[in-house]
């Protein structure tokens, strides 16, 4: 009985931790389709002035368009990885491409930053 318990907590608490990064990509559906969205159903956008693993979202910018913050201890996926922004933060990206809400998207759903900045901004899709 013992052994049995041992191996379930074990199996548990690997789950456990291997599903905090995936917990940051969950999908919603849209009006525009499929997305990513955060913990609280926030829809996540990526930016395409961002490349080679760095946000260029920064200052002004990131008041506008929170990051995905990624917490000191979180272990990236084949999928998630996690960049180190210009103010030392670590936030979560998606194949590379940092991951942001936008401060204009009031409830779970909203998709109000798709097309942003002349088409700059977009949903974080699948």
């Amino acid at each position: 009985m013992s052994r049995t318990f041992a191996a379930i907590a074990a199996v548990t608490l690997l789950f456990a931790a291997s599903s905090a990064s995936a917990q940051m990509l969950k999908t919603a559906d849209t009006a525009k389709g499929k997305t990513f969205v955060d913990a609280k159903g926030m829809t996540l956008y990526t930016l395409d002035k961002d490349a080679g693993g760095k946000s260029m979202c920064n200052g002004p910018c990131a008041e506008s368009w929170p990051a995905l913050i990624a917490a000191d201890d979180a272990k990236p996926t084949a999928d998630m990885t996690i960049v180190v922004r210009d103010d030392g933060k670590k936030m979560w990206a998606y194949k590379g491409k940092p991951l942001y809400t936008f401060k204009k998207d009031m409830a779970a759903g909203d998709i109000n930053g798709d097309g942003f900045l002349n088409g700059a901004w977009h949903m974080a899709t699948p």
